[in-house]
C-alpha cells in the first residue's frame, strides 16, 4: 500500500535511556544531550518546505519536548495521536535492561537489545504494536512529520519499506534522528 510522504523523528535522549531504562508508558524528561538532538532535528529540518504536512506527536513527554524544540519554528501548535505512542513494555517499565533475564541471546544496538520489546510480559508486543502502527498510516491522507519512540519508530518505518514486524529489528535505529520516507524508500537525514 502506498503511504503518504513522512518524516519521522525519533525523541531525544532520555534520562532513562542514559541509564538503560525500559520506558514504555512512563516518562523521563530530557536531558541536555536530548535537548541538542532535538535543536540538531530543527536544524536538518529549517531547510525543508513543510507546506500541507501535518505535524503529529506521540503524547508522551519526551516525544512532546522534542517536537517543541525540533517544531517550534515550523508549526504553531503540535497535535497528538495515542498511535505514536512507544510500545507497552508491561512489567518491565522503569526496570533497569541488564536486571532483565530473557531466556535467549539477544543482539544489542542503539537502543538496547530490541528483542526485549517483544519478550516484556504483560506487555504489547510487536503484532499489537505492528496492527496500531497499521491503523495509524491507514488513517494518513496527507503528508506528515511524526515525532514518536525508538521501537515504534521502527515498526512504522518497517511497515512503510515492505517489512512488517520481521523487519524491526533491522532498522537503524538511534537517539534523536530524523527518517525521510518517501514512495517506500527510507533514507535518514543528517
Amino acid at each position: 500500500m502506498p503511504y503518504p510522504e513522512l518524516y519521522i523523528l525519533r525523541h531525544g535522549e532520555t534520562i532513562w535511556n542514559a541509564e538503560g531504562r525500559m520506558q514504555g508508558a512512563l516518562n523521563s524528561p530530557l536531558t541536555e544531550r536530548g535537548k541538542g538532538h532535538a535543536t540538531k532535528q530543527a536544524a536538518l529540518l529549517s531547510d525543508i518546505d513543510l507546506t500541507g504536512f501535518q505535524i503529529l506527536c506521540s503524547p508522551q513527554g519526551r516525544a512532546f519536548e522534542t517536537a517543541s524544540i525540533a517544531l517550534a519554528r515550523k508549526v504553531p501548535f503540535i497535535r497528538t495521536d495515542d498511535r505514536l505512542c512507544e510500545i507497552g513494555v508491561g512489567d518491565w517499565q522503569g526496570k533497569l535492561r541488564h536486571e532483565l533475564q530473557p531466556d535467549q541471546p539477544l543482539d544489542d544496538g542503539p537502543d538496547g537489545p530490541v528483542g526485549l520489546y517483544e519478550l516484556a510480559p504483560n506487555g504489547e508486543g510487536f503484532e499489537r504494536l505492528e496492527a496500531r502502527c497499521l491503523g495509524f498510516l491507514s488513517d494518513l491522507a496527507s503528508p506528515a512529520v511524526l515525532v514518536t519512540h525508538g521501537i515504534t519508530s521502527r515498526m512504522l518505518r518497517s511497515i512503510i519499506v515492505g517489512r512488517g514486524r520481521s523487519g524491526v529489528a533491522e532498522m537503524p535505529g538511534g537517539q534523536g534522528n530524523i527518517f525521510h520516507l518517501k514512495n517506500g524508500v527510507q533514507k535518514q537525514l543528517g
